[in-house]
């Protein structure tokens, strides 16, 4: 008995340093200690306000010849942050089950149809899911490359962003 004692006594001090001493008592990540990594493709303000100025000649195009109604056709959409967050693991799930690796998302420019009440429709954009078929590791094929990047077959597309304000407004807004 006196030999269980301290085995005891030395299991409870160890519970509680480590609840008090465990970095990650929670077993959540702490958003500081995840590393930022800049992506590919960033551009500037300056470079974006080219971008969109190349543009004009396009849109007004569009505005002038298609749109009917005052102020002109859409120049932008608006997705939340916490829409675009819940769409990617939305997708990725969905890809999964659906089997493929989900690597990407496309973004398509496309159009509401046409409404007698409210005239020639906005212009959009809707986001799919892209990757490839999910292959077994053990497969030794030498035919079984992967493609990178094709839209997944199944996969639900993320669309009804907010128009900007005003709908023709110009970058930045």
């Amino acid at each position: 008995m006196k030999k269980l004692t301290p085995l005891i006594l030395g299991l409870i001090i160890g519970a509680f340093a480590t609840y008090y001493f465990c970095p990650n008592c929670e077993g959540s990540i702490e958003e500081e200690n995840i590393a930022i990594t800049k992506p590919a493709g960033l551009i500037t303000p300056k470079q974006a306000m080219a971008l969109d100025k190349a543009y004009n000649s396009r849109y007004n195009l569009i505005s002038d010849s298609i749109v009917t109604r005052e102020g002109g056709d859409n120049r932008s959409v608006w997705f939340s942050k916490v829409d675009v967050e819940n769409y990617l693991k939305y997708a990725d799930s969905q890809s999964t089950a659906l089997g493929y690796n989900m690597d990407g998302i496309r973004i398509y420019m496309a159009a509401y149809p046409d409404d007698p009440k409210l005239g020639a429709g906005y212009t959009t954009v809707f986001m799919v899911p892209t990757g490839s078929e999910s292959l077994s590791e053990g497969n030794s094929s030498l035919l079984n490359f992967k493609r990178v990047g094709g839209d997944i077959p199944g996969g639900d597309g993320l669309n009804k962003g907010d128009n900007g304000i005003p709908p023709s407004a110009n970058y930045p807004q």
